[in-house]
């Protein structure tokens, strides 16, 4: 990382921090934002946990579905958790800086999370489609070692593309202002700190989106193309009706990560003020993590199913205590 010094007509030379400006214009309402969002922190960290502590317990969840629900409620824990918490802390205080290691590790945690979950999207579509379209050859096709290799496949590209991609931004020369209008460290507003020719590393963030970020969106939709097409061609009324239960969860999970994101990252800068991009990638950062849980609870039968016994266990399990 290299930090250049400022020329006597700049405003502040960035030594060893930035300054995270986020919801600042807010004031006083500072507080109830902070309240707001710890709840919806809580929210999300009880939601996800409740999520894996269900699969763990019930047998009847160890399936290639469930397992991928493992890995999401675990990104989304990582996910939501490199940002909120400092979020929080910045909403209470005056100085909100964050040092430069600091704000590229947030920045590492975020972004390998962030298209880890892309990768695991489009591996969980997959899923369904053998389920649906090859349900004869599903446990043959989908073995625990194709599982675990679809899941590490996704980690691995997560991890390697957006390490290069972080560790070259960081390479960039800071100076000036060390303001970043901004609640945390994203690519976007990190990128324009830098005093140099960023045209390359624009480059580069738009080729991974293209490549590791619509690729497996397009994956998705190819997956239900075929899923879809199968379905209507059953005569069962029951068994279209069911097919379609099975992906409607993991359907609104897509709609609504990619949704958010899409807006956040692809929305035309003539329509984007500051105080709207940080709404919106509140929406992106706090509500898609805290309602995936929620979705994947209230929409599907066996998951309701196993919290209804692990409740009666439990209670069961307390009264013969007592």
């Amino acid at each position: 990382m290299t930090y250049s010094a400022s020329d006597p007509g700049e405003n502040q030379t960035i030594c060893d921090v930035f300054i995270l400006v986020g919801f600042s214009y807010l004031n006083k309402l500072q507080i109830l934002l902070f309240l707001l969002l710890l709840v919806i922190y809580l929210v999300t960290l009880i939601g996800n946990l409740l999520v894996l502590f269900l699969i763990k317990l019930n047998p009847s969840l160890h399936t290639p579905m469930y397992f991928f629900l493992v890995n999401l409620s675990f990104l989304e824990i990582c996910y939501t958790s490199s940002v909120v918490p400092q979020l929080l802390v910045h909403l209470l205080v005056e100085q909100k800086t964050i040092s430069i290691v600091g704000c590229a590790v947030q920045m590492y945690v975020f972004t390998i999370m962030g298209l880890t979950e892309c990768c695991l999207l489009a591996v969980m579509a997959y899923d369904r489609y053998i389920a649906i379209c090859n349900p004869l050859h599903y446990r043959t096709i989908m073995s625990g070692r194709m599982c675990a290799q679809l899941a590490g496949a996704a980690w691995t590209i997560g991890i390697s593309v957006e390490v290069a991609q972080t560790t070259w931004i960081f390479r960039l020369p800071f100076c000036g202002s060390n303001r970043i209008h901004h609640f945390f460290c994203d690519i976007p507003p990190v990128v324009k700190m830098a005093c140099t020719d960023t045209s390359k590393n624009e480059i580069m963030v738009f080729t991974v989106s293209v490549l590791f970020i619509m690729s497996p969106f397009l994956l998705i939709i190819l997956s239900y193309i075929c899923i879809i097409s199968t379905t209507l061609k059953l005569r069962s009324a029951e068994g279209r009706r069911k097919a379609f239960s099975t992906c409607s969860s993991h359907l609104m999970v897509v709609a609504l990560f990619y949704g958010t994101a899409l807006i956040t990252y692809l929305r035309p800068k003539s329509s984007s003020t500051p105080e709207s991009d940080l709404i919106i990638s509140l929406m992106n950062t706090i509500v898609a993590p805290v309602l995936n849980p929620i979705i994947y609870t209230l929409k599907n039968r066996e998951v309701k199913g196993a919290f209804r016994k692990t409740v009666e266990k439990s209670i069961s399990s307390y009264k013969q205590r007592n």
